[in-house]
Formats: structure tokens, sequence, C-alpha cells
């Protein structure tokens, strides 16, 4: 049967796509990895919290693609979406959100598609995060592979105020008001000021620290 074999087609070649982009996260937060463990052996302590990944699903996929009237081929999902395969970096401080993106970025296996900046530039509900669409190869046995990847670097903070924001906003059955979103963005404006105070008080630490070894030597 002609439309069997065409679906048996079309489902190998979805799974196979599916494992591209889990391989992508795995070389990325590979790479989290590595830098987060050198900045430890540097200066001693892990600008990294946590780091959490996703891969869309098929359902999800298809439904952001038929919005913009786009059948959901595998090849129409790899030129048309960036997000499927996603990686969240939890940071602890807002410097470290820009170095790791920095470190990251020079690595010359890593190609930057596009960059967004909602630390500096908050989205209008108060939303902050540093947003990077890149691409990098996966190595499978007989071919290289080109895969996007996108990375949300933000603060324990930000994560706080972003998590409980979509929780509160997206429950069913339930009218979030503009009093209510109001509420959310001075939480998040609050919460902004609470990272500049703490990246305040640990530059005076680390230049505490920096002036004692100094003295030691």
């Amino acid at each position: 049967n002609e439309t069997a074999d065409l679906i048996e087609k079309m489902v190998g070649e979805m799974n196979t796509l599916m494992v591209y982009y889990r391989c992508a996260i795995m070389e990325v937060e590979t790479k989290l990895k590595v830098l987060n463990e050198e900045f430890s052996l540097k200066h001693d302590r892990n600008p990294i919290n946590s780091i959490k990944s996703r891969v869309k699903s098929y359902a999800s996929i298809r439904e952001k693609l038929q919005r913009g009237g786009i059948v959901a081929t595998p090849e129409q999902i790899e030129k048309n979406l960036n997000d499927i395969a996603g990686v969240r970096v939890i940071c602890s401080f807002l410097d470290d959100v820009y170095d790791v993106a920095e470190a990251l970025l020079k690595q010359d296996d890593i190609t930057l598609l596009c960059i967004k900046d909602y630390i500096k530039n908050p989205k209008p509900n108060g939303y902050r995060s540093l947003h990077l669409i890149i691409e990098i190869p996966i190595f499978l046995q007989h071919e290289k592979h080109m895969v996007k990847v996108e990375i949300q670097l933000r603060t324990i903070a930000q994560d706080f105020w972003a998590s409980l924001e979509h929780q509160m906003r997206y429950k069913k059955n339930f009218v979030f008001t503009e009093e209510m979103a109001n509420e959310l963005l001075e939480c998040a404006t609050m919460s902004a000021t609470l990272d500049e105070r703490m990246e305040k008080l640990n530059i005076c630490v680390n230049k505490d620290e920096n002036n004692e070894n100094q003295t030691g030597k």
C-alpha cells in the first residue's frame, strides 16, 4: 500500500529528526557543564545554578506550523522552527548570564543565528531572559548534521518570576485580569531590583577576596 509506505517513511524521518534534536541538546549541555567546571576551578564558584532542557512535542510542532499554514514535514520543521530543541540555563548572577553566553559563543563549532536580550530590553509583561538561537553540528555514525537550538539564559530570580507567571497566566478555566498583569509587572520590577542588589554584593565580595589574595602574596 503506497499510502502506508509513505506514512511509515514520514514517521521514520520524524523519529530521526527528533534524535537529531536530542543529540544537539546533549552537545550543548556538555559544553555548558565543561564551562561551569572551568569557572569553578578559576573562581571557586559555579556560575550555572541548573540546566533544564526539552524537545518540543510533535503535537506542539504541528500546531505551531499549522497556524502559519505550513505542513509539518521534517524539511519544513527544520526550516521554519528554531525552538524545537530548548536549553534553559539558570545562572546565579546577572554577570554570569553574559559571561556564560560569551564563553559559549566563542566556541568555533557554534554559529549564532539570532540573539534577543530581554534582560536589557524586557518584554511588556516584565519577562527578562537572554535568548540565543544557535546552530551546532552533531556527529553520527555516517554523517554530520547541523541542528538549531534555542538557549535561554536567566538568573534564579528571573526564572522564579517567569515560572510562576506562566503558571498563573495560563491556568485553565480562569480569566487573568489586567490588575493581575499589573501586579506581576510590579513583581518583575522588584525581581530585577533584587538581581541588581545581589550583583553589587557579589562584586564587593569578589573585590574583598581579591584584595586578601594580593595581600597574602
